[in-house]
Protein backbone atom coordinates (compact mmCIF):
# COMPACT_ATOMS: atom_id res chain seq x y z
CA UNK A 1 0.00 0.00 0.00
CA UNK A 2 1.22 3.62 -0.68
CA UNK A 3 1.47 6.04 1.29
CA UNK A 4 0.86 10.01 0.61
CA UNK A 5 0.40 13.06 1.98
CA UNK A 6 -3.39 14.32 1.96
CA UNK A 7 -2.30 18.07 1.50
CA UNK A 8 -1.27 17.64 -2.14
CA UNK A 9 -3.96 16.01 -3.26
CA UNK A 10 -5.90 16.45 -6.61
CA UNK A 11 -8.75 15.24 -8.61
CA UNK A 12 -8.70 13.88 -12.04
CA UNK A 13 -11.81 12.76 -14.28
CA UNK A 14 -11.96 9.87 -15.40
CA UNK A 15 -14.77 8.24 -17.78
CA UNK A 16 -17.05 5.83 -15.82
CA UNK A 17 -15.96 2.50 -18.20
CA UNK A 18 -12.55 2.94 -16.89
CA UNK A 19 -14.01 3.52 -12.67
CA UNK A 20 -15.57 0.03 -13.17
CA UNK A 21 -12.49 -1.34 -14.75
CA UNK A 22 -10.14 -0.16 -11.44
CA UNK A 23 -13.14 -1.36 -9.00
CA UNK A 24 -12.93 -4.79 -10.35
CA UNK A 25 -8.72 -4.28 -9.15
CA UNK A 26 -9.56 -3.23 -5.86
CA UNK A 27 -9.45 -5.13 -2.59
CA UNK A 28 -10.53 -4.19 0.66
CA UNK A 29 -8.09 -1.53 1.75
CA UNK A 30 -6.83 0.04 -1.34
CA UNK A 31 -7.46 3.26 -2.40
CA UNK A 32 -7.79 4.13 -6.04
CA UNK A 33 -4.00 5.60 -6.12
CA UNK A 34 -2.98 2.05 -4.66
CA UNK A 35 -4.30 0.22 -7.78
CA UNK A 36 -2.82 3.26 -10.06
CA UNK A 37 0.57 3.04 -8.55
CA UNK A 38 0.17 -0.43 -8.85
CA UNK A 39 -0.02 -0.20 -12.69
CA UNK A 40 2.35 2.85 -13.04
CA UNK A 41 5.39 1.17 -10.81
CA UNK A 42 6.32 -1.81 -13.30
CA UNK A 43 6.93 1.12 -16.24
CA UNK A 44 9.50 3.32 -13.86
CA UNK A 45 12.71 3.12 -14.10
CA UNK A 46 14.65 0.78 -11.45
CA UNK A 47 16.59 2.01 -8.76
CA UNK A 48 20.01 1.99 -8.75
CA UNK A 49 20.17 -0.38 -6.00
CA UNK A 50 17.69 -2.68 -7.78
CA UNK A 51 19.80 -2.29 -10.72
CA UNK A 52 22.73 -3.82 -9.15
CA UNK A 53 20.91 -6.28 -7.34
CA UNK A 54 19.99 -7.62 -10.90
CA UNK A 55 23.10 -7.85 -11.38
CA UNK A 56 24.34 -9.65 -8.59
CA UNK A 57 21.48 -12.06 -8.89
CA UNK A 58 22.85 -12.98 -12.53
CA UNK A 59 26.21 -13.16 -11.59
CA UNK A 60 25.07 -16.07 -8.45
CA UNK A 61 22.88 -17.50 -11.33
CA UNK A 62 25.86 -17.99 -13.86
CA UNK A 63 28.14 -19.39 -10.95
CA UNK A 64 24.90 -21.93 -10.00
CA UNK A 65 24.44 -20.54 -7.14
CA UNK A 66 20.66 -21.13 -7.06
CA UNK A 67 17.88 -23.41 -5.57
CA UNK A 68 15.49 -25.37 -7.94
CA UNK A 69 11.93 -25.18 -7.30
CA UNK A 70 11.74 -28.50 -6.56
CA UNK A 71 14.86 -28.33 -4.04
CA UNK A 72 12.67 -25.59 -2.04
CA UNK A 73 9.84 -27.93 -2.06
CA UNK A 74 11.39 -30.64 -0.68
CA UNK A 75 13.16 -28.51 2.07
CA UNK A 76 9.76 -26.80 2.72
CA UNK A 77 8.35 -30.19 3.12
CA UNK A 78 5.67 -29.06 0.41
Amino acid sequence: MHTYNMQNQTSIRISSDLLNTLKKFKEEGDSYEDIIWDFIEPHLELSDQAKKDIEQSKKEYERGNLVTLEELKKELGL
